[in-house]
């Protein structure tokens, strides 16, 4: 905990507020009052999110050991951007959906800088993982 400073961990708690409470508003009213076929259409994409969002919550208490949690945030909305936004963009495809999910994408920004990149190299490229087999 020593290599991260307080003032990094309030930044990291700070996103996964913004994150629980950002999701909380847009998911969970839709996750409990749904049509059938919303719950057809958007299910899974809602549940998901809306776990997402929940999870976070633990992020305020252990900003460290909920890091994966903000790097799957950022991975999964630069793929989208990169493989599904850009295309449409490219090819003058956007329509206003599609302009409201690269706008909700695009927020992923904000975590870019305050995400511990040292402590996130130090902890998941360079140190051993776990062993494979028993001792």
């Amino acid at each position: 905990m020593n290599e991260v400073s307080l003032v990094r961990l309030y930044t990291l708690r700070l996103c996964y507020l913004i994150l629980a409470v950002g999701l909380g508003l847009y998911m969970w009213p839709s996750v409990i009052h749904h049509t059938p076929n919303f719950a057809v259409a958007h299910g899974i994409q809602l549940s998901l999110l809306a776990g997402l969002g929940l999870t976070a919550v633990l992020g305020v208490r252990y900003p460290l050991q909920m890091l994966p949690l903000l790097l799957f945030e950022l991975i999964w909305k630069t793929i989208y951007l990169f493989a599904f936004a850009l295309p449409l963009w490219s090819a003058h495809q956007v329509n206003a959906a599609a302009a409201e999910d690269i706008r909700a994408c695009l927020m992923v920004v904000i975590f870019i800088p305050l995400i511990p990149w040292r402590y996130v190299v130090r902890q998941y490229i360079l140190q051993p993982g776990n062993r494979w087999k028993p001792d």
